[in-house]
């Protein structure tokens, strides 16, 4: 599926810069600092408060003007533009990136039509502020190859940063759940509203209840890899599965993780560490007692055994944006 990239879900990475801070659960394994101090000599250098983000090299801030030379032959394959995610090893709307680098990285995209970008962030709340300051606050709006995404790891999460959002006029805007840590119920309403006028005096045109899944145009979910990586729970994923199914929204399931339980394949032929799990994501070592009946047994097999079927097949659904 990917050409430049092991991720799943799309064909090439890139990253205009390097280094964040951690700002929720999902960050507490975070991989790319994990990298950053690989490469750093065992200190990760461009992450936390004050530490300096590092911009990439000329070189490597040319590839997608490449890949989007290439279009011709990618489309005449796929029939499809390529999907370019930015950034795996940083966050577009970090707060402590130059506001000038970002600049130009919206300068790139408006210079390669041919390329669908998927803007993923842990700071959704800073996306409108960001967008207005270095072009304008419908700038999203009139980019058709930008899809906007927000990492969402729990219910907390999706009540606090899915309205911000769908609040952003964007024309594709998608959910990262992974490391999926919890039951997330996606089918909540919410007061949505519609507003026009120039940044930083946004007018209130309209607004009217609906569901939050019903102005999503794709769901990713996914279980935790690496060192220390918590346990998922399958009937989470089924869960929103089904909600995405019966909103008619795509759904993509990337992967179990590190661990497994008794309805994946690799549960009972690999040997693994083993733990007790209940719904709400508690762990115990031993076998609970009977009041905690409803829990299941998970193994830790490893990502590559637990693999990414869920119910017997893959599920690899994507927007229908060309």
């Amino acid at each position: 599926m990917s050409t430049n990239s092991k991720i799943e879900w799309t064909d090439h990475t890139f990253n205009p810069w390097e280094g964040c801070q951690k700002v929720g659960p999902g960050c507490d394994h975070c991989y790319a600092e994990t990298r950053n101090a690989r490469f750093g000599g065992g200190t990760a250098i461009n992450w936390g408060p004050g530490a300096p983000r590092r911009r990439t090299s000329a070189a490597n801030w040319r590839k997608p003007l490449a890949w989007n030379a290439a279009h011709r032959e990618f489309f005449a394959a796929h029939e499809r533009r390529q999907r370019v995610f930015c950034a795996s090893l940083a966050d577009v709307f970090d707060n402590a990136v130059d506001p000038a680098w970002r600049r130009d990285l919206f300068d790139l995209i408006e210079l390669t039509p041919n390329l669908n970008w998927l803007l993923l962030t842990k700071r959704i709340g800073n996306v409108f502020e960001m967008v207005a300051r270095a072009r304008s606050h419908d700038w999203l709006a009139g980019r058709d190859n930008v899809w906007l995404g927000a990492t969402i790891v729990n219910q907390s999460e999706a009540d606090r940063d899915i309205p911000k959002l769908l609040e952003v006029p964007a024309r594709v805007r998608f959910l990262s759940m992974e490391p999926l840590l919890g039951e997330v119920d996606l089918s909540k309403e919410y007061l949505a509203h519609r507003c026009g006028g120039e940044y930083p005096f946004p007018k209130l045109e309209s607004e009217h209840r609906t569901r939050m899944i019903d102005l999503l145009d794709w769901v990713i979910a996914g279980g935790e890899s690496g060192r220390g990586a918590r346990p998922i729970n399958t009937d989470w994923v089924r869960t929103l599965r089904e909600q995405c199914s019966e909103a008619g929204v795509p759904f993509l399931f990337k992967q179990h993780g590190e661990w497994a339980d008794a309805s994946v394949a690799a549960f009972g032929r690999t040997p693994g560490e083993v733990r007790f799990m209940r719904a709400d994501g508690t762990l115990w070592a031993a076998p609970p007692s009977d009041e905690d009946a409803d829990c299941i047994t998970i193994r830790r097999v490893g990502k590559k055994a637990a693999g990414r079927e869920l119910d017997g097949r893959t599920h690899d659904a994507f927007p229908e944006k060309r």
